[in-house]
């Protein structure tokens, strides 16, 4: 069994800057687009579920990981990617779906998550304990993060063993945690980590896992989650800043097996990824950028549907805007302002919370209709010069097929080429004569 994840840690543990992209989604456009980047890049998927996502009872998306790992498989096999260069992951296993239940009924639960995602095969299981339940006192402190963190830990490694992942499974820990898909409230402000935090979230670790009889799996804790100061909001995205990370970037320095993991990567520039990496945050993850992306191609083809389509069309954003009006829960805690400010975040906002109702069997059936009416008229270059020029210049030099699919499958590349870009050091000829394409203002 190839393992991708120590390679990538170890080629950057020796000084070449060396990452890896953590795709955090479960649309499967995006996904597919993800399997075409990793096929021509010649890199490694690595895929990551999140707890509310898919968990031991079947989660927002109905899938358990069993359901999700199969899932994943089928869109790799569809796209022509061996499963050997496909890496599953749980992002934020612990808790998080059951914080207003105290801690007696919240971590027995937690536990079993994570070892449903053990015994499923995932090999990068990210414990988070940092959110407080229902009796605790707050704010919670490392000491009582890291215990938690030990619980699951040892949950996942009897689950794992005996399965051909046994002795596999890499760890990511860390009290810092983002909030999963950005920050809910307008940001003006972001202050990294600080040095001496990180290594107290390091040290509660390491003696928590020695009290709970664990000890001998921490060279396989592949990562610390700390803040380097990059998120966005609802209309802002903060930038990294390398000046602000000088000393943490080296608290890792005497772990041989350890990388930072930056959360909340989306819409950071190709230069600022590029830096992350640099400064050791070997692991981007990347979610509502995805859908974000994805949603503008959408949203571009239902453009050129209006001029070509005279009767019979779609009508995307239409359906999109009575889905999300019909079940306001997946947005309107985030959305304040008039009706009309609500309207324009419903639609453009960096969180993308759109992405939720994206699954709705009403919006499927409308982006279904919206391919094929566009499959059946073709789309003349001028119209994709018009709404998604950066696929125009691909059109016209060759390198893309002008098909709608094949259209909005190359805009949600656009949000993953800078991070092909970013992490392609130290990887295969291939992938790195993938990355030499300009990609132009895609992000």
């Amino acid at each position: 069994m190839n393992d991708h994840l120590a390679e990538t840690i170890a080629a950057h543990k020796a000084g070449t800057p060396a990452g890896i992209t953590s795709v955090c989604s479960a649309h499967p456009l995006v996904l597919a687009a993800a399997v075409r980047e990793a096929v021509e890049s010649g890199g490694v998927l690595l895929v990551e579920a999140t707890s509310n996502q898919v968990d031991q009872f079947g989660g927002y998306t109905g899938m358990t990981p069993p359901d999700f790992r199969d899932f994943v498989l089928r869109i790799a096999d569809d796209g022509g990617l061996a499963r050997d260069r496909v890496v599953l992951g749980g992002d934020h296993l612990g808790p998080n779906t059951w914080q207003r239940e105290p801690a007696e009924q919240a971590m027995p639960k937690a536990e079993e998550l994570v070892r449903a995602y053990a015994a499923a095969g995932y090999t990068k299981i990210h414990l988070d304990c940092s959110m407080p339940l229902a009796d605790d006192a707050t704010p919670l402190s490392d000491d009582v993060v890291a215990e938690r963190a030990a619980r699951l830990l040892v949950a996942a490694e009897h689950a794992a063993a005996g399965t051909a992942t046994a002795g596999a499974v890499r760890y990511v820990i860390g009290t810092e945690v983002p909030v999963p898909g950005g920050a809910h409230e307008t940001i003006d402000a972001l202050q990294p980590t600080p040095p001496a935090a990180a290594r107290a979230t390091l040290d509660a670790h390491r003696a928590a896992f020695a009290r709970a009889g664990a000890g001998d799996a921490w060279p396989r804790i592949m990562a610390l989650v700390v803040q380097p100061g990059v998120e966005f909001d609802h209309v802002r995205v903060v930038d990294y800043d390398p000046s602000g990370t000088g000393d943490l970037q080296h608290v890792l320095d005497g772990e041989p097996t350890m990388v930072f993991e930056a959360h909340s990567t989306d819409y950071q520039r190709t230069d600022a990824l590029t830096d992350l990496v640099r400064d050791h945050w070997a692991v981007l993850k990347v979610g509502p950028g995805l859908t974000f992306a994805l949603r503008e191609g959408l949203f571009a083809l239902a453009a050129i549907e209006d001029q070509l389509v005279p009767e019979g069309r779609s009508h995307l954003l239409e359906v999109i805007e009575r889905v999300m009006l019909a079940d306001p829960s997946t947005w309107e805690r985030y959305y304040e302002g008039t009706e009309d400010e609500q309207r324009v975040a419903r639609r453009f906002s960096y969180s993308d919370r759109m992405r939720y109702s994206l699954p709705d069997p009403r919006i499927e059936a409308a982006v279904e209709r919206l391919l094929v009416n566009l499959e059946r008229v073709g789309v003349p270059e001028p119209l994709i010069s018009q709404y998604l020029p950066l696929q125009y210049e691909r059109v016209r030099r060759g390198v893309l097929d002008a098909a709608p699919r094949e259209l909005l499958l190359d805009r949600v590349r656009d949000a993953l080429r800078p991070y092909t870009t970013a992490t392609a050091a130290g990887t295969s000829p291939t992938a790195a004569q993938a990355v030499a394409e300009p990609i132009g203002a895609s992000l």
